[in-house]
């Protein structure tokens, strides 16, 4: 995970200068500019945490090694689900959200409903039916 944690902490210390940079090109008067710039410095310094503490927990991967070969990443890349319908009713009802800006909230009120509906369904396909645990 070096690879990863270099990338985003180099992130946090790339956009909290550009944004005191772009603060001061603007004299402070397009605040929104800024407080987005210093909030992806932010983002990027949490997961740059995150990616870090969590490579002292686990062993070294093939892809931190300079000198593995591609054999060391053979096997089991973890467990994904067979074909699904869920991720469909999900999207639908993210555009109907969206499309309920500028239709009408009521719109938004019925797409929070149906995406609810789908994504406890999308989360728990594997508690019941065919692929049931």
């Amino acid at each position: 995970m070096k690879v990863e944690t270099t990338l985003f902490g180099a992130g946090a210390f790339f956009f909290a200068p550009i944004a005191i940079v772009y603060g001061i090109v603007t004299s402070w008067n397009e605040p929104v500019g800024a407080a987005s710039l210093f909030l992806t410095a932010g983002l990027a310094l949490l997961i740059g945490s995150y990616l870090w503490i969590t490579s002292r927990r686990i062993d070294p991967r093939p892809e931190d090694d300079g000198n593995a070969d591609i054999s060391e990443g053979a096997g089991e890349q973890g467990m994904f689900p067979p074909f699904s319908w869920w991720p469909l009713p999900v999207a639908v009802s993210a555009a109907m959200a969206f499309a309920g800006l500028a239709v009408g909230w009521w719109l938004v009120g019925i797409a929070l409903v149906v995406g609810a509906i789908s994504l406890v369904g999308w989360v728990f396909e594997f508690y019941r039916g065919e692929h049931a645990h």
